[in-house]
């Protein structure tokens, strides 16, 4: 039988209310004294025992109720269990709370909720379904961390959407899924995806077209289309944003009409896909601007590049996408070089610049100052075109004195660069780039390789974790990279770090202590490493 509660009788002047003794409770017994209590020693539990009748009280003020239409049943879901010791782990994964040990040191247990998005990676990859009784606080743990929501919701299944409907703390997953939950419209179900378009929620609406556009390109964009010019400014922006997915020569038509909006940011995104579509009529347009403000100098004893910066930014350039205003500190001309260059497709500047190809183009000298606007630039045009010959050539030998390269210009570039190369050929990069460098500068680098890492990789990481710990300084400096490396390093690695878990002796100049936190960071990292181990032992079972 279902309750509803109802206003209790007037209740007698010695009885407090609720809001009082949560007043009170907040503020403290020292500051405000319990409603019908004195002040003194006693207070505290006077406002316990005064909390525990008031609850009473409460929940006995309650009167049966008509009782509700009964929830339809939860859907199954097809997908096998988990194995029993692997569905044992999530338990505790989800129970884990993050928190520091005595003084605010980490301790050597590892950080079970930094494994959860890994864990849930290779459930997911495995294809099995979430235990029912492990919805509430996997659902739960997604509403605290954003990052963790898309593997969550996908190893969570239709049961989740299912207890979304019936809690509001968990509607997140709701509007992370077209029509609210409901099985996204098949491709013989236009009318269904057009009245979720023309009447779903904005959420609904942003996945709804992503999901769409990732199995049918030209009917995605085709139903973008058909309300475009009702579509507020924010919203187009965003609709815009999906057509990244599968972008392909056939937007050009729709892209080159959006260069026309009413929104600078909408006009800037337009001409960013369109110049990532090296045949494009905007990618020739930039390509003429820009190879007429670059050209290659061939003076006698060495040739160079020179540059002649636009003088104006003309209605066409705005157009293209070109932003006319520069940021505070840049000067204009600059900045609208480096606007045209990044949009050019790379492919111009070989037969420009003296048919050479990236290396060589890179190597050759830039009159007048230009070198470093002219070649971040470029660094932009790769990672955008997602050229690895560009990039290779703009990184450089990761054991070249200059930390960044040739051409990129800070940390965030590099990071980017390795972006567009293959898997192996990125590690073995940033293990050079360690191995030279160390590891102040790495972390931005790390973050860009996959996991588990190579073993070149993992090596050159502890290699120079070694290092720092000889040197005696102590490990805080090196959190990132050691909580990176415990979700990282390949668990095949634990037995021969066995070395680094003993205190080392400590020299006259090393930081007081310094060697008994580095045995406990490598103890946690050790231990971390054969927990994942075991949990990937858990769910092979299956």
């Amino acid at each position: 039988m279902t309750i509803t509660p109802t206003p209790p009788s007037t209740p007698s002047p010695t009885t407090a209310s609720w809001e009082e003794l949560v007043t009170a409770a907040l503020l403290g017994t020292d500051r405000r004294t319990p409603p019908g209590g004195e002040p003194g020693p006693g207070a505290p539990a006077a406002l316990l025992d005064a909390a525990a009748a008031e609850t009473v009280r409460r929940r006995a003020g309650l009167r049966p109720a008509r009782a509700a239409r009964r929830p339809d049943p939860a859907p199954e879901d097809p997908r096998p269990p988990l194995p029993a010791a692997a569905a044992r782990r999530l338990t505790t994964l989800l129970a884990d709370r993050p928190g520091a040990a005595a003084g605010g040191r980490r301790g050597a247990a590892p950080d079970l909720m930094e494994l959860l998005p890994q864990w849930l990676a290779t459930a997911n990859t495995r294809g099995f379904a979430a235990p029912p009784e492990a919805l509430p606080a996997l659902l739960d743990a997604a509403r605290g961390r954003t990052d963790l929501r898309p593997a969550a919701l996908r190893f969570a299944g239709p049961r989740a959407l299912w207890l979304a409907r019936l809690n509001p703390d968990w509607r997140f997953a709701l509007r992370a899924t077209p029509g609210g939950g409901s099985a996204l419209p098949g491709p013989g179900a236009a009318d269904r995806v057009r009245r979720l378009w023309d009447e779903g929620l904005f959420a609904e609406r942003v996945a709804l077209l992503a999901s769409l556009r990732a199995r049918d390109p030209a009917g995605a964009r085709g139903l973008l289309a058909s309300t475009w010019a009702t579509e507020r400014a924010e919203d187009r922006l965003m609709f815009l944003d999906s057509l990244r997915t599968g972008l392909a020569p056939a937007d050009e038509p729709f892209l080159e009409q959006a260069l026309a909006d009413r929104s600078r940011n909408v006009r800037a995104t337009a001409a960013e896909l369109l110049s990532a579509l090296p045949n494009s009529a905007l990618a020739a347009r930039m390509a003429a601007r820009a190879v007429s403000c670059v050209s290659l100098d061939r003076a006698p004893d060495r040739p160079a590049i020179a540059v002649e910066a636009p003088h104006e930014c003309d209605a066409g350039m705005e157009r293209d996408g070109v932003v006319a205003k520069p940021p505070g500190g840049r000067g204009e001309r600059s900045w609208w070089l480096g606007q045209l260059v990044e949009a050019a497709p790379l492919a111009t500047w070989p037969a420009r610049l003296g048919g050479r190809g990236p290396e060589g183009i890179v190597a050759l000298p830039v009159a007048d100052g230009w070198r470093g606007e002219l070649h971040a630039a470029w660094c932009r045009a790769a990672v955008r075109q997602r050229d690895g010959a560009w990039a290779r050539a703009l990184l450089g030998a990761p054991t070249a004195p200059e930390a960044g390269g040739p051409g990129a210009v800070s940390l965030a570039e590099r990071a980017k660069l390795l972006g567009t190369l293959r898997a192996g050929e990125r590690a073995d990069w940033v293990a050079g780039f360690i191995a030279t460098h160390g590891l102040s500068e790495a972390f931005q680098l790390l973050g860009m390789c996959g996991v588990p890492w190579a073993p070149s990789l993992g090596r050159a990481v502890v290699d120079a974790l070694d290092i720092a710990r000889d040197a005696g300084s102590y490990p805080w400096s090196f959190s990132g990279v050691m909580g990176l490396a415990e979700r990282c390093l390949d668990p095949a690695e634990a037995d021969r770090l066995n070395g680094l878990l003993a205190i080392p002796d400590e020299s006259e100049d090393a930081s007081p202590g310094a060697g008994g936190y580095w045995a406990e960071a490598f103890q946690r990292l050790v231990t971390t490493l054969r927990l994942r181990a075991v949990m990937a032992e858990e769910l092979a079972a299956g």
